[in-house]
């Protein structure tokens, strides 16, 4: 059973940030400029404060830090989002030592109101595999057959939440492992909270979805 923090902080109501603004983390190895710019145009428009925004920032590359510590080939094997203190670390491993590692050393933090410890327990031939596969669908493959499923997995929830009406998908983070999906991030209402599952549930490859958005209730908290 994955244990959570029951604490929760109290959100503040958001405020459209001023164009351009982004947060740059100092990531460990294998940070890729061009995903560093991205996040940093889409933090402009946000339904987060600067404050949070940093908050949050500061949070991923501490966890980051720390599972690197643990074991440097867990900067291929993990991914880390945060939401407003809110933590997702997804991926996979094939020790389940590891996997309670990770998430003692994530524990550790008091700024983390909630943790989700979505970390699979692989054999290790399948995480070597998709070892092999994450590198070169960061190297920039681009033929079908040279990307791995669940890139275009991600790839594909993106364009479709960007075109769908009555979301804003820079609210959200989502990662497909195996075919897996694991998303977190803030819906204005239950409506969009509905809409956003419903574009993951109806791509090709999706096989299950671990849903931790949160949702804003009348008052706008």
């Amino acid at each position: 059973m994955t244990p959570h923090i029951l604490t929760e902080l109290t959100a503040t109501r958001p405020l459209r940030l001023i164009a351009g603004l982004g947060v740059c983390v100092a990531l460990l190895s294998g940070c890729v400029t061009n995903t560093v710019v991205a996040d940093a145009a889409k933090a402009a428009f946000e339904d987060r404060l600067a404050e949070q925004q940093i908050v949050d920032a500061k949070i991923k590359s501490t966890i980051i830090e720390n599972n690197f510590n643990i074991d440097k080939m867990l900067a291929l094997d993990l991914s880390v989002d945060v939401w407003k203190t809110r933590v997702m670390i997804t991926g996979l491993v094939s020790d389940p030592a590891q996997r309670e590692q990770v998430q003692s050393a994530a524990l550790g933090d008091t700024r983390i109101s909630r943790l989700f410890n979505d970390i699979q327990v692989v054999s290790a031939d399948t995480q070597a595999e998709r070892r092999d596969w994450k590198q070169k669908a960061e190297a920039g493959a681009q033929k079908t057959a040279e990307v791995f499923d669940d890139f275009w997995i991600e790839t594909k929830i993106s364009a479709q939440l960007i075109g769908t009406d009555g979301v804003s998908s820079v609210n959200y983070r989502w990662r497909s492992v195996l075919g897996a999906i694991y998303i977190i991030g803030e819906a204005q209402s239950a409506a969009e909270q509905n809409a956003v599952l419903g574009v993951i549930k109806n791509i090709k490859g999706v096989k299950s979805i671990v849903n931790h958005i949160a949702v804003r209730d009348a008052s706008g908290t």
